[in-house]
Formats: structure tokens, C-alpha cells, sequence
């Protein structure tokens, strides 16, 4: 089977999905704006052959492109798991008449209110919502929808340029903020925990599920510097509070129409017991949330997915032995990393249970805490009881700093 890989080398975990088709068995032909040579090894000893453009984001020279490329090697798929790009290759593989995701389809996973119009179709329960193009149609809806609500970008990822807005004074405060934005959505604010569920699937069958829960949920942590968000990966996928969840993800599969590669869905959980749906994109999470599942379970998900894509099946997920978390960590201050304290107390206490540090070191100029979630660094721990994985997960948000100046 010959694969297009849309952008092999770029984000971070790409180079792994890169490697995990071709030990899957297909031949990957990769297509990215990154020079061969700064490719990341992983995805350069994966590809069978690699194609440097300097138009990735031009329609129709990526076709003109990619039709040199499927008459040298003739193309069986075309695979993208980087949002800006689901578009584009679901073009791509409609100029090629590839399976996968096409155009109309792709749209239903980056328009947040397209996905939720299907969802209402389909009788799953969506917040209420509207779409709005300008500030008085954010007013209006507002008026309807009432509040607390959330405004947000109908095609955005993660929390960027998310807003939960009180009343009506406080959504006149709220809207210059975010006057660059030209698509929005408005939503009926739900109170209650924030989950995941995320699959691979082949042939419209959900082969592998994870569940994960965020601490806290991801607008209050991305709002507040000074927490230490987490994302925990659950042990327990079947515990019975989270089987309406589950419900919910498989039939918004179904709704959609999802047919094969790493979905995304994030859901609520609300004090009575009622599962809301919140949005789901085509790709896998981000924030080593993969890198999350496949510790806790000890499995290759990269390599699910591969399989998932080349043969129709994912191999070696059993029952999973551990629930595992990450703790990103902010530094205190501004400019270069100066100070690391409590990691030593740290590592003593819990070295069994750490499986990854990956905090920047001493001299690195910090992230913008603000562009990105992965922060300053993070912490992965490992433990088959949730409840020492949270106390763990916990020690490291309060006792480990990170000070910057």
C-alpha cells in the first residue's frame, strides 16, 4: 500500500505516525514544507520517498503536486493528522478519488457549529448554540442562549481565543477580544467534568478507545498561569459513570460517518449524571495525550494507527495495567529558566511511578505559557490505583517549580 503522509516531520508526534504506517507495512511517500534534511529521524528512516514543497497551503498546486507523485507511485491513501491540514488532504484525496474523509465531510469535524447541527439531527445532546459573523449576531445569540456561555472560533483547537462570559456586561468586555476572529461559536455553558474519548477506527468499527479526564478543566487552566494542568488517561475505560460517554462517542462516530484513522472527542460530564457532547476533530489529541494512552496500556498507539489505516486492525491492546497522567509545569517569572526546585524530593519519592521528565533546562528561554499547553516542560506518571496517581499527579503541580528571570 502506498501512503501520502501530509507533513511527516511537523508537529511533534508526527514523526512517530510517520514510523507506525511503515512498520504497519505501507510505503510512505511524505509531502511537507520542511527541507528532507531537517526531517526528524523517525520520519526520514520511515519514508520511502519525500516530496519538499513550498506551496502546502495552495489547493491547487498541492493537486498538481500530488498528481506527479501518484503517477510515480500510485496512491492507495492520503493521511493528515494535523488540523490545518484535514481540509486540504480531504481535497486532495476528492482530486485522486481516494478513500477517506472528503471535503463535506472534513467540514463536520473543523466547523464546531456544522458538527453540532448533524449532532441535533441525530438526537445527541449538544449545549445550545449558534454561529455568529460579527458582534451584534454574538449578542443575539446571546440573548437566546443565555448565560454563563462560552464564545469561541467554530474552526479553533484547544481553548485558544475561548471565553466564558457571565452577562451581558461582561460579553461587551469580552468582544474586542476577539474582533480577529471572523467565525464564532456561542454556547450554552455546561457545568460539570471535562472527558475525552478518542479512537481509532477502521471501516466505520472503533478498535481501540480511551477515556481521559482533564484537571481542571482546560478553560479555568489555560486562564491561570499559575495552575499545573493535568490530563489524565484512565485505567478503568469501562467504570460504569463513564459509560454514557462512551454511548455518546460511539454514536457521533456513527453521526458522522467516521470511517478510519484517530478521532478526538471531548465530552461532559454533568452533576446529574448527563453526558454532553463538547466537539470532536479527525486527528488524534495533542499534548502527549498519545503518548499517555500508550503508557497506559504499555502498547504503540502510533502503530495502531498504522495498522488501523493499512491492514484494518489494531494489534497488542489489551486491559490496560495503569492510569497515567501529565502535569505540564509553568515557570514562575519572565525570560531564561534560572531554578528547578523540588524535582530531587520528587523523583525520591516517587521514581517507580515516573515514566517521562521533560522539563526545559536551566538556561532555556520560557514558552509562552498562553500559545501552548505543553508550557515549560511536563511530568508523566504511572500507577495501576487512580488514587495515588492523582496524589502523585497532585505533589508534582504543588511541589515542583519552575522559576524563571
Amino acid at each position: 500500500m502506498n501512503v501520502l503522509m501530509f507533513s511527516p516531520g511537523f508537529p511533534a508526534e508526527m514523526p512517530a505516525f510517520t514510523a507506525g504506517l511503515a512498520q504497519a507495512g505501507a510505503r510512505v511517500i511524505g509531502l511537507g514544507d520542511q527541507s528532507a534534511a531537517m526531517l526528524p529521524e523517525p520520519a526520514r528512516l520511515a519514508l520511502a520517498h519525500y516530496v519538499q514543497v513550498d506551496h502546502l497551503w495552495d489547493q491547487q498546486a498541492m493537486i498538481r503536486t500530488v498528481r506527479e507523485i501518484d503517477r510515480r507511485f500510485p496512491l492507495d491513501r492520503v493521511e493528515c493528522l494535523w488540523e490545518p491540514g484535514v481540509l486540504l488532504a480531504a481535497q486532495l484525496r476528492e482530486a485522486l478519488e481516494l478513500p477517506g474523509l472528503g471535503v463535506e465531510q472534513s467540514r463536520l469535524f473543523r466547523d464546531k457549529e456544522l458538527m453540532k447541527q448533524r449532532l441535533d439531527v441525530c438526537g445527541i445532546r449538544t449545549p445550545r448554540h449558534a454561529g455568529a459573523t460579527s458582534e451584534s449576531e454574538v449578542r443575539e445569540a446571546a440573548e437566546r442562549i443565555g448565560y454563563p456561555l462560552i464564545v469561541k472560533p467554530v474552526a479553533g483547537a484547544g481553548s485558544a481565543d475561548t471565553f466564558r462570559v457571565e452577562d451581558a456586561a461582561a460579553l461587551e468586555d469580552m468582544l474586542p477580544k476577539i474582533r480577529h476572529v471572523d467565525d464564532l461559536s456561542v454556547e450554552e455553558f455546561i457545568e460539570g467534568e471535562e472527558y475525552t474519548f478518542d479512537t481509532i477506527c477502521a471501516g466505520g468499527r472503533i478498535l481501540y478507545y480511551n477515556v481521559a479526564w482533564y484537571r481542571p478543566k482546560p478553560l479555568i487552566g489555560r486562564s491561570l498561569e499559575w495552575i499545573s494542568p493535568q490530563t489524565v488517561s484512565l485505567r478503568r475505560q469501562d467504570a460504569p459513570e463513564l459509560a454514557v460517554g462512551r454511548k455518546m462517542g460511539a454514536a457521533v462516530i456513527d453521526a458522522l460517518g467516521f470511517d478510519t484513522g484517530f478521532t478526538h472527542m471531548e465530552w461532559f460530564l454533568t452533576p446529574s449524571g448527563e453526558a454532553v457532547f463538547g466537539e470532536i476533530a479527525a486527528r488524534p489529541p495533542g499534548a502527549c495525550s498519545v503518548d499517555l494512552m500508550n503508557f497506559a496500556g504499555d502498547v504503540d498507539t502510533f502503530r495502531g494507527w498504522g495498522e488501523a489505516v493499512v491492514r484494518g486492525e489494531v494489534s497488542g491492546c489489551r486491559e490496560r495495567p495503569y492510569n497515567a497522567a501529565v502535569i505540564f509545569k509553568r515557570a514562575h517569572g519572565r525570560g531564561k529558566i534560572r531554578k528547578i526546585e523540588g524535582l530531587q524530593r520528587i523523583v525520591a519519592r516517587y521514581r517507580p511511578h515516573i515514566v517521562r521528565i521533560d522539563l526545559l533546562p536551566i538556561g532555556a528561554r520560557r514558552r509562552d505559557w498562553k500559545a501552548t499547553l505543553l508550557s515549560d516542560g511536563n511530568v508523566i506518571v504511572r500507577h495501576a490505583d487512580l488514587a495515588i496517581t492523582l496524589e502523585m499527579a497532585d505533589r508534582v503541580g504543588t511541589d515542583l517549580q519552575l522559576y524563571a528571570g
